[in-house]
């Protein structure tokens, strides 16, 4: 069970890492609000699968980052979506 500060942490170091950042890029490429949702959940998961475990100290990633991350790519995809329909109209 994570406490408050080890949630705060993954959900920081989720928007600021790989699933925030690749998922706004994702989102930004694409006029389609659920294709940029997908990409971003693809994005999320992946992310912690090839950057997130230790298989040489065996430090496993638990369901709650999983699903942080996902959320947060989902997020990130909806956010670059939206960026580039208000870009599109000025």
């Amino acid at each position: 069970m994570l406490s408050l500060l080890d949630l705060l942490g993954t959900i920081g170091a989720s928007v600021l890492g790989l699933p925030g950042i690749v998922g706004v890029g994702v989102g930004m490429a694409t006029r389609k609000w659920w294709l940029a949702a997908i990409i971003g959940g693809i994005v999320g998961l992946l992310a912690p699968m090839v950057l997130g475990g230790s298989h040489s100290t065996e430090v496993a990633i638990t369901q709650i980052e999983y699903t942080v991350s996902i959320l947060i790519g989902i997020m990130a995809g909806v956010v670059g979506c939206a960026i580039r329909h208000k870009g599109a109209t000025v």
